[in-house]
């Protein structure tokens, strides 16, 4: 084999493991909104968090639902989304996943300040393109 058609082959090869390896973004319609209801900026509140979210412009659906136009919610607590273009982080201490497309659910936080924001991913857990995304709430657990 030539040495041409070897550093050919390399770069083909290398250029498709990063297409393999690259997500494209699930868009969102023009306007789509997703916030938290409950509670509001500033509440003091006692753990577990009841927390409600309300969505417009866009369809709540499982985690797996492959649809434009559709996507779940995801709790983003005490910090902030590392890569918009990658699937958002498995449940832990900062990161709550709704996907079987829950409008609510209970957040157990230790007292002190805290933040909160929802960020709405596609099936694949992956922010849509633009990102649709609630402000970010500070609350208080006594």
């Amino acid at each position: 084999m030539n040495k041409a058609l070897l550093v050919k082959m390399s770069a083909m090869v290398m250029l498709s493991g990063i297409c393999v390896g690259a997500q494209a973004a699930s868009p969102s319609p023009a306007g789509a909104e997703v916030s938290i209801v409950s509670p509001k900026d500033g509440d003091v509140v006692s753990s577990p968090v009841k927390v409600m979210f309300a969505i417009k412009g866009m369809e709540l659906a499982p985690a797996g639902t492959m649809k434009d136009g559709t996507g779940h919610h995801h709790l983003i607590i005490d910090g902030d989304l590392a890569a918009m273009d990658k699937p958002i982080p498995p449940n832990d201490e900062h990161h709550m996943h709704f996907g079987k497309a829950q409008t609510e659910g209970e957040v157990k936080l230790a007292p002190g300040k805290h933040t909160l924001q929802l960020v709405l991913g596609d099936g694949a857990h992956t922010p849509h393109n633009p990102a649709v995304m609630s402000k970010k709430i500070t609350i208080e657990v006594k």
